[in-house]
């Protein structure tokens, strides 16, 4: 149950629409659906205003599909993200409206019919800067995130220091924008250059590309935590969503 569901259910009991048992019977699930296996907090979009996300990794297939088809029976958008192919296809053959971003790994579901978020027409949006074409996963994840809560979002990708003049040359969009999502791998540089040159906050997404002594992801993390550079925050390694999801809530 989401925010806009709720207000049409309520004005439907008012007018008369429906009766009172069975908009009973709609918020039964309230504040939990609870399936053995997960319990699904029906809540959280009247709480947060967005629904609960589900993370499809180390879940079996038919538990994704029928955890993602519950929640879409109560809500207009749903974000499932680490989504596998197989795992994406068997959504979409059971829930109506999905969106595969299969280099993301993520899929939107947005129920046919139904008014979904949008961005706000107020000028504001959040940019998302990547590094290096490798670290297009991560940003299309943090991207795509923020879009499907109704952010607008402007992409400008391999903009890394290793030819700083093609970052140079996103300057205008990128002191005009509300905030920054900045990805990068290896040394993890960016942000710090990124922070020095706005006013805005920035969120630096640490990623795995690089090479032996990158541990990972570690070495751009822990460089990105020791920025000189003010206003910066950071995310876990390869933690896309949820630099979309923060970004999101500093543009709103």
């Amino acid at each position: 149950m989401d925010n806009e569901r709720l207000k049409i259910l309520l004005e439907n009991v008012k007018s008369g629409h429906t009766p009172v048992d069975e908009a009973l019977n709609s918020l039964r699930s309230l504040p939990y659906d609870d399936m053995g296996y997960a319990k699904l907090d029906m809540h959280r979009g009247i709480r947060t205003g967005f629904p609960e996300v589900v993370f499809c990794q180390g879940k079996t297939c038919g538990q994704s599909v029928e955890i993602v088809k519950r929640l879409a029976e109560s809500h207009s958008t749903i974000l499932a993200t680490r989504v596998a192919p197989d795992v994406a296809e068997k959504i979409a053959e059971a829930v109506a409206g999905c969106t595969y971003h299969s280099a993301a790994r993520i899929l939107v579901v947005n129920k046919p019919g139904e008014q979904t978020k949008k961005a706000a027409d107020d000028g504001k949006y959040i940019m998302v800067l990547c590094a290096g074409t490798a670290d297009l996963p991560v940003a299309d994840e943090a991207a795509i995130t923020a879009e499907s809560m109704g952010s607008r979002v402007v992409r400008s990708y391999d903009v890394g220091v290793a030819g700083l003049h093609r970052l140079l040359d996103q300057r205008d969009r990128i002191m005009e924008a509300n905030v920054l999502i900045v990805v990068a791998g290896m040394e993890g540089a960016l942000p710090s250059v990124v922070g020095g040159m706005v006013s805005c906050p920035v969120i630096a997404v640490p990623t795995s590309i690089g090479y032996g002594a990158s541990f990972g992801g570690l070495a751009a993390l822990l460089a990105m935590l020791n920025s000189c550079a003010a206003g910066v925050a950071v995310m876990n390694i390869d933690n896309g969503f949820g630099a979309g999801y923060f970004a999101h809530l500093v543009n709103r």
